[in-house]
């Protein structure tokens, strides 16, 4: 199975205009990886319309609809960062989660990385780490959610 986050998936250093700029950066992230195919990047602007994805910790995470899993390929998640911050309805987010999921297998993805932002140390090393390794070792734990 592919790794659920690929290295190519991370991509550190953007800028965005705002959350709208931030989330179609993050579906282009994935329709380029071959994750999704094209139209689930409307569905992720379609959601954040809905519901806010934002989390905390500076962190949001951008998905599509429930509508949208067919547009999935394969379960794959892209970690975008932007150290200065892109406004998320009066909030800061420093880095978008995105998520692409075949069937349930978001809820796995998102109780995974709720451990991950509930670690003060760990939040702050995925909002501020300038390193692809170690953010990508960081969400590892979220890939062995799926190595069964």
């Amino acid at each position: 199975m592919p790794d659920v986050l690929p290295r190519e998936a991370i991509r550190l250093g953007l800028s965005a205009d705002n959350r709208w700029d931030a989330v179609r950066q993050c579906g282009a992230v994935l329709e380029e990886l071959g994750a999704v195919e094209e139209g689930y990047t409307r569905t992720m602007l379609e959601r954040e319309r809905s519901v806010s994805t934002y989390v905390g910790e500076g962190v949001a995470i951008p998905h599509g609809t429930e509508g949208s899993r067919e547009l999935v390929r394969r379960t794959t998640l892209a970690v975008l960062q932007f150290p200065v911050g892109v406004n998320w309805d009066g909030e800061t987010v420093t880095t978008c989660v995105a998520i692409a999921a075949k069937g349930n297998e978001h809820v796995a993805v998102l109780s995974a990385l709720a451990q991950i932002l509930l670690e003060p140390d760990q939040a702050e090393s995925l909002r501020s780490s300038s390193n692809v390794n170690e953010i990508h070792q960081l969400l590892q734990s979220i890939s062995k959610e799926f190595e069964e």
